[in-house]
């Protein structure tokens, strides 16, 4: 048995998806273990082209278990809405392929309602949220204010628990915020529309994991966002609200007995974030879009457009650091090929002193990059797929980076396609 975490080493926006449904055929069960719908997962296969948010990315593979652990935010509305598109293009979703964890909270009508209202009320100074629920549903969790999925098989307790939260949540929207309160009529309307399709897919996803473990099963492990917008490690208080690191996927997969044999850290060939905070090699006028443009830099969820900047030499060191990576997928190559000389930030300057350690949070606004510059290659290798192949300069590029932060790189992307790899490293040489 292996089981491997594929993580994100930046921002988010790395690529994680298309690795996932890369590598999910060496795998048998794949588990989204943290976050919610908040962010988009870009695959693109043979069925078309998906942005995933709450779906693993091993649906398109057949024979692969695709599980929702209790460390998701997990958003009925969203996920049916997505199980339906992904259902029109083509891909069958059963019981049998898609597992729901019991334990798993419920993200209600209310944790988007409160998303942006507090936005709204912070204005100049918002944290830069998609207005998904995700930290109000989090607030929720640990403050032990959440449905459990599994509830919907208790009616009548389900019921009395919500009426509880209903009285405590309706406080702070009318009180704190002025707006409207919800009712019970609402909410079972709600619980109708999209909690009641989803029972079938709800089980104990945990004795399946450990019974996929005592039979030797390869388990896939899913991230969403990247190290820097990890609730304890990011830079804080631009982050998620939930742990992006791979050492949280045993928790929240439901597998806490689990060891982790591989983590593959996705890191893209530049810089892109989305969101508010820091981002100190961050890329503005001309310059910025023609590198948005030319790698369609715009967020799977929002639509938004990405900053972006040159790769953070400093920022991916520290994510491969505090991800424990074992290996690295570069993506997004080709869209370097027309520059003429490539830069990278190497370092920070921070109160007049270069450093190459990542700072604390609070000093990052007022560091400065580094930068040094690397030759370009200037040709399309979206047609590449061995490591020789490659131009010379595309390869001192690659074998920079992974020198730099210490962690091999064994794939690179040069394509958005499920093919569009070149294997290198191990056995793959």
């Amino acid at each position: 048995m292996a089981n491997c975490v594929i993580v994100g080493i930046n921002w988010g926006d790395e690529g994680k998806g298309r690795m996932v449904d890369l590598l999910t055929e060496r795998f048998d069960v794949v588990v989204r273990y943290q976050g919610g719908g908040n962010a988009g997962h870009t695959v693109i296969n043979e069925y078309g082209k998906f942005a995933l948010h709450l779906l693993p990315s091993g649906i398109f593979r057949k024979g692969i278990v695709n599980i929702l652990g209790n460390g998701v935010a997990l958003d009925p509305e969203n996920l049916w809405q997505e199980m339906q598109t992904v259902s029109a293009q083509g891909i069958v979703l059963s019981p049998e392929n898609l597992k729901i964890s019991d334990r798993a909270s419920l993200l209600l009508p209310w944790h988007r309602d409160l998303d942006e209202l507090e936005e709204a009320r912070l204005g100049d100074k918002k944290y830069g949220s998609t207005k998904q629920g995700i930290a109000p549903f989090y607030s929720d969790k640990y403050q032990k204010k959440t449905v459990l999925a599994g509830e919907l098989f208790y009616p009548d307790a389900l019921r009395a628990h919500l009426s509880d939260l209903l009285e405590w949540k309706n406080l702070t929207l009318t009180k704190v915020y002025g707006a409207k309160p919800y009712t019970m009529a609402k909410l079972e309307e709600w619980m109708e529309a999209y909690c009641e399709k989803l029972k079938p897919y709800i089980c104990d996803t945990g004795d399946f994991l450990r019974s996929a473990q005592m039979k030797g099963k390869n388990i896939l492990f899913e991230a969403q966002l990247g190290s820097l917008r990890d609730l304890d490690y990011g830079i804080h208080p631009y982050t998620t609200s939930s742990n992006t690191l791979a050492a949280y996927a045993p928790i929240g997969s439901g597998l806490p007995s689990a060891r982790l044999d591989d983590i593959v850290g996705v890191v893209k060939a530049y810089s892109t974030c989305v969101g508010e905070g820091p981002f100190v090699c961050e890329l503005f006028g001309d310059e910025a879009e023609r590198l948005r443009r030319a790698g369609a830099e715009y967020g799977a969820k929002t639509g938004r457009p990405r900053r972006v900047g040159p790769l953070d030499i400093v920022a991916t060191r520290y994510g491969v650091q505090v991800q424990g990576a074992t290996e690295l997928a570069l993506t997004k190559l080709d869209v370097l090929s027309e520059m003429e000389q490539i830069p990278v930030c190497v370092r920070y300057l921070v109160d007049g002193r270069e450093t190459d350690r990542f700072p604390f949070p609070a000093a990052l606004g007022g560091a400065k990059p580094v930068l040094e510059y690397m030759d370009g290659w200037k040709c399309d290798i979206s047609g590449v797929r061995r490591w020789e192949d490659l131009p010379e300069a595309a390869r001192r590029y690659v074998l920079f980076i992974e020198e730099a932060v210490g962690c091999p790189i064994t794939y690179v992307s040069v394509g958005p396609e499920r093919d569009s790899i070149i294997l290198r490293g191990r056995n793959n040489a």
